[in-house]
């Protein structure tokens, strides 16, 4: 099996080490590069290409910088933040450049492994804590949540129960790719990229 190759880019040799470890420690991931600042980060990601590269936002040169560079060197690297800031707007700055993930430190080796397999696939991936600042946050300025046809709020109402889009269509007596329509319509209205997101958005409407 091919394993994951993850590159890690932190100025705390310390942390540095214990990610490497900790990654080194599960199946299939294997980290082809460690280094300090931004101009490291660009370096890995040119030499080696790796899957998913583990930036901190603060290094020298700056994490957030670091992003364009690693994809510049390389697209098909998946950029995941792993850092200490609780900056909304550092958040929101790193998604923007391009990251496709953002952890807080403190994160254990298996919620590591489950946001970059998350990123692989193609998700995007933000800590829990950080995804209620950032639904707290959009609620408090806009009112997007209160557009939805009543019919779209029936349909968020059986996913914050957990339900799939073909056990919503038997709920709801419709065909599952009308259910996905309708999904997609409330992505794009609550400004969120998945479903996970939308039942938090959902859940703090009130």
């Amino acid at each position: 099996m091919t394993s994951i190759t993850v590159g890690i880019v932190d100025d705390h040799p310390l942390f540095r080490e214990g990610v490497t470890r900790s990654l080194s420690e599960i199946k299939d991931f294997l980290v082809v590069g460690e280094g300090a600042t931004s101009d490291d980060a660009a370096m890995i990601a040119a030499d080696q290409h790796p899957d998913v590269m583990l930036v901190d936002v603060s290094m020298p040169g700056g994490g957030l910088s670091a992003i364009g560079e690693i994809l510049q060197h390389s697209p098909s690297t998946k950029v995941l933040m792993l850092t200490a800031s609780e900056e909304i707007d550092t958040l929101l700055g790193a998604l923007q450049r391009g990251a496709m993930g953002y952890v807080l430190k403190g994160v254990g080796s298996r919620g590591l492994a489950e946001a970059i397999r998350t990123i692989l696939k193609g998700a995007r991936y933000v800590s829990p804590a950080m995804s209620a600042k950032v639904v707290d946050v959009s609620l408090d300025k806009e009112p997007s949540k209160n557009s939805l046809t009543p019919r779209e709020r029936e349909v968020m109402d059986l996913v914050g129960e957990g339900l799939s889009n073909k056990h919503i269509g038997l709920r709801l007596d419709l065909q599952e790719k009308t259910v996905k329509h309708h999904m997609t319509q409330i992505l794009t209205k609550l400004g969120v990229s998945n479903r996970t997101e939308a039942a938090l958005r959902w859940r703090g409407r009130g």
